[in-house]
């Protein structure tokens, strides 16, 4: 293993439990190297080039930007060899990037787990049923379902022109999924909550839930419903006690919006006055539209 971060010292030390040999692990910093003793006692560590060196199956989980230098170091380097497997864990990248070592005759392979890491124990029981983003020649399959089911996974076979696409919708998905709830929970406590998190935690977890089983059809909310000046009072409330979460408020709710125009549930005339809302909402100097008529019953 090339790269003890938080990933990849977590999927070596779950390989070691499955049987496999972990031949020499390579980390610099102070965190990488306490990882590699708590998580592979006794395990070798030695330089990048001496861990290539020593293995048939090179693991490689360094930051995606470091990858392809990497790659060409230990090629150049005469480390990595004909036959051996060169298997990294980038979502991004596919097999492109392994360029250096297949021109010296190795095996590449991508092997991305979908699964955020804290980089400690607590991550190995949430490798089981993880899916892992894989691209692949097809004579290396056999060993890649090997290493998957050996972490307790399920491969999802990615072509290599749709990696980065792939690994948009996880960070969209997951990390701006951070954001949203944090931003929320900032709301809660201007709000004057004592315990946002515990306030949230029922709500999401229902929301996630419903969103990942109907899609679309699990929206709710104002704009669903076209509750206009709903949506007026978050803006102006937002301004005032939250400014840093209105960009992101705004962001959303356009999108919201018009996936309920698309889906028929929302009539183009208040989608288009909430649409006034949100543009006044983002550029503050123009006035916003004023609602006249009744709000909608809530349904």
């Amino acid at each position: 293993m090339v790269g003890a971060g938080r990933v990849g010292a977590v999927l070596a030390s779950a390989l070691r439990t499955a049987g496999h040999d972990i031949a020499a692990a390579a980390g610099e910093s102070a965190a990488s190297l306490t990882r590699i003793e708590t998580l592979l006692p006794g395990v070798r560590v030695a330089k990048p080039s001496a861990v290539a060196r020593a293995c048939d199956v090179l693991l490689l989980t360094v930051p995606d930007d470091m990858l392809g230098n990497v790659v060409g170091m230990l090629a150049a380097s005469g480390a990595i060899r004909r036959g051996q497997y060169v298997v990294h864990t980038s979502g991004r990248h596919g097999l492109e990037i392994l360029a250096p070592a297949v021109a010296v005759g190795a095996r590449p392979v991508a092997m991305h787990p979908a699964m955020t890491f804290t980089g400690t124990d607590r991550d190995l029981p949430r490798l089981p049923g993880c899916v892992f983003g894989v691209t692949a020649d097809e004579s290396e399959r056999p060993l890649v379902e090997s290493l998957v089911a050996d972490l307790g996974g399920r491969p999802m076979w990615v072509p290599e022109e749709r990696r980065t696409l792939y690994h948009a919708g996880l960070a969209h998905g997951a990390n701006h999924l951070v954001t949203l709830v944090t931003e929320a929970l900032e709301m809660l406590a201007a709000a004057g909550g004592d315990s946002p998190a515990d306030t949230l935690r029922p709500l999401l977890q229902a929301a996630l839930d419903n969103a990942l089983d109907y899609g679309d059809a699990a929206l709710t909310g104002p704009i669903v419903r076209g509750d206009v000046n709903t949506v007026a009072a978050h803006l102006a409330d937002l301004a005032e006690a939250t400014p840093q979460a209105l960009g992101s408020y705004v962001a959303m709710a356009r999108a919201t919006l018009g996936r309920a125009v698309d889906d028929g549930r929302l009539l183009p005339i208040r989608a288009r006055r909430i649409a006034g809302l949100l543009d006044a909402a983002a550029a503050p100097e123009l006035p916003a539209p004023v609602e006249t008529t009744s709000p909608r019953p809530r349904r």
